[in-house]
């Protein structure tokens, strides 16, 4: 049974919040002298810590309290701040499954974390015979689940995703970085059910807002606590969240963009089926498209060399390019190129 005081390291049980001049004043004032800032300037003001208003926008949203949400420095620090939280440096285990984002790697490297890399199945699934052991190894302190995952651009199956969920007595953090292209319901639905739970969500992909480094973590409010304890005080920017409160004052934008991006992509899959030197299109849920060509290497210079950037993943899956879904005059740009090669 999944008891959280038992997987959170000591020193963070014992650790004590910086308390930030924001942190202890609540509500408006007109003179205010507490936080050793400048008077003079219209950013000189440190911003919200908590983030307010985006957590209250968040809970009508996603139908989630504000006590079970977090935000963070885009969702890298969602995963990283899990790494501090939960394993002892040099001594406990997390576990993801290959290919998938490449941060989990590099976060578990910088806090001295082995990071166990389970191989996917052929149809990029998670193979539960092999999980098993795992399951019940005490050091594995967290498993990393990318849903839909990247590079490969399908979401997991459901019943193997509640299996780990009922069967693990870690964390597992749920990356839905690319949910708000897929027809799948959020995990986010069912924190009540699931206390080991953390969903890592973003701005960076269907809100357009990558250059604003926003991510947020949906958990019970026991974990919202460790990951509050942990920040920076001011870990996101008064820009950043102003950036964000604009879109989520815009959903009918954003519902447009998005639904523009997953129709472009069916187009862009029909015109690459179409081309000779690409040998197989993988279902995806996601705002990218990874294909298996004759030559990635070879195609993806001669892309380059007509300044159009795919992204090589053939040293994850064999001879394999991730094509981001672009605007329409950018795809078929992509298009012409790949087929006077």
């Amino acid at each position: 049974m999944f008891n959280l005081d038992k997987i959170v390291r000591p020193n963070i049980q014992k650790l004590k919040a910086y308390s930030s001049a924001r942190d202890e004043f609540k509500g408006a004032a007109e003179v205010y002298l507490d936080a050793n800032e400048n008077p003079f300037g219209t950013l000189n003001r440190y911003p919200d810590p908590r983030q307010i208003k985006i957590k209250e926008r968040l809970s009508v949203l996603k139908k989630v309290d504000e006590n079970q949400i977090f935000i963070g420095n885009g969702s890298d620090e969602v995963i990283d701040l899990a790494f501090r939280i939960f394993c002892e440096p040099g001594k406990d285990k997390a576990l993801t499954f290959s290919p998938t984002y490449g941060m989990y790697d590099v976060s578990a490297g910088i806090n001295d974390v082995e990071l166990i890399k389970q191989p996917l199945l052929n149809d990029f699934q998670i193979n539960l015979n092999q999980l098993q052991p795992y399951l019940d190894m005490e050091e594995v302190k967290i498993i990393f689940i990318c849903s839909p995952n990247n590079p490969t651009g399908n979401c997991f199956d459901d019943e193997t995703i509640e299996y780990i969920l009922e069967n693990f007595n870690g964390v597992v953090l749920i990356d839905e970085a690319y949910i708000d292209f897929s027809s799948r319901a959020s995990y986010s639905t069912k924190l009540e059910k699931y206390p080991n739970l953390i969903v890592s969500q973003t701005f960076s992909k269907a809100w357009g807002l990558a250059g604003a480094r926003v991510g947020v973590a949906y958990a019970n409010s026991a974990v919202i606590d460790l990951y509050n304890k942990v920040k920076p005080p001011y870990n996101v920017s008064t820009l950043n969240q102003e950036a964000v409160l604009k879109s989520l004052g815009n959903l009918d934008e954003f519902e447009i963009n998005k639904n523009s991006i997953i129709n472009e992509k069916e187009t862009l899959i029909k015109a690459l089926s179409d081309i000779k030197l690409v040998k197989k299109i993988y279902p995806t849920e996601a705002n990218f498209i990874l294909i298996e060509v004759t030559d990635a290497n070879v195609i993806y210079n001669k892309l380059v060399a007509d300044k159009i950037i795919t992204r090589n993943r053939n040293t994850l899956v064999d001879n394999c390019l991730r094509i981001t879904v672009g605007s329409i005059d950018e795809n078929k740009r992509l298009i012409t190129a790949l087929k006077s090669i």
